[in-house]
């Protein structure tokens, strides 16, 4: 089961989920592409706007209220993932990253499958070097499909230029059921608070955070900039 956590009031984009990318809203591309993965039986969009629910109902999609006073997306999908008791496992995919490829949604799934000492894992990708101290952008440092650390600044720092790789961490996180259920109930970390990484809260919990590298790094949006940016993506991919 995918859930979908979408909020209308993004701080740094108002709306962003039923803004329009290509005609299209935001979240709309988002559903579409969860839909089209093979290992998905259920895509649910968790909100609490009644804009947004009506948005994704009139897609066909299914869209389930929650609280407002979530402090995080996984908070809130915790709270659909415990009124619904398909699946055993939970992918969680931000409403910002319209150009998700469906199949590695299906590789995160098949991984924490075959692995299921894994609690939590999820999806990096390079990096290009201007986006390198875009704070907006978060980085990921990891060895053997396992995450060490997740940053907006620039990790790891590059001493010999031989080994220079950085990777963007990509917005999905698949979840054993039991997990997800966990971590809902953590308190937020020192890390957490300092970066506004949620994902640093899991880590020092001593949950480990598998990590699967990907080549296609299509841009997410958080700002207005990445909008603009996103439309020019899409106009590039079609020509």
């Amino acid at each position: 089961m995918v859930i979908i956590p979408a909020r209308f009031a993004s701080t740094r984009l108002p709306g962003k989920p039923l803004l329009k990318l290509g005609g299209k809203a935001l979240l709309r591309h988002v559903c579409e592409r969860c839909q089209e993965a093979d290992e998905v039986d259920a895509v649910v969009v968790a909100t609490d706007d009644g804009r947004i629910q009506q948005a994704v109902e009139e897609w066909g999609f299914d869209a389930q209220m929650t609280r407002s006073d979530h402090q995080s997306g996984t908070d809130r999908i915790g709270e659909v993932a415990l009124s619904r008791l398909e699946g055993d496992i939970v992918v969680n995919v931000q409403g910002d990253e319209p150009f998700l490829d469906p199949g590695h949604i299906d590789q995160l799934i098949r991984f924490l499958k075959e692995n299921p000492e894994t609690p939590i894992a999820t999806l990096m990708a390079p990096l290009p070097e201007s986006e390198l101290d875009n704070p907006n952008v978060v980085k990921v440092a990891a060895e053997q499909n396992r995450a060490l650390y997740f940053s907006r600044a620039p990790i790891p720092y590059t001493r010999n230029q031989d080994h220079k790789v950085h990777y963007r961490h990509i917005g999905v996180y698949a979840f054993q059921r039991s997990a997800l259920l966990e971590v809902i109930l953590l308190q937020p970390s020192t890390l957490e608070k300092q970066e506004s990484l949620e994902q640093l809260r899991w880590l020092a919990a001593g949950y480990p955070i598998g990590v699967l590298k990907v080549d296609d790094s299509a841009p997410g949006i958080d700002t207005q900039e990445d909008l603009e940016k996103a439309e020019e993506w899409l106009r590039q991919k079609s020509i």
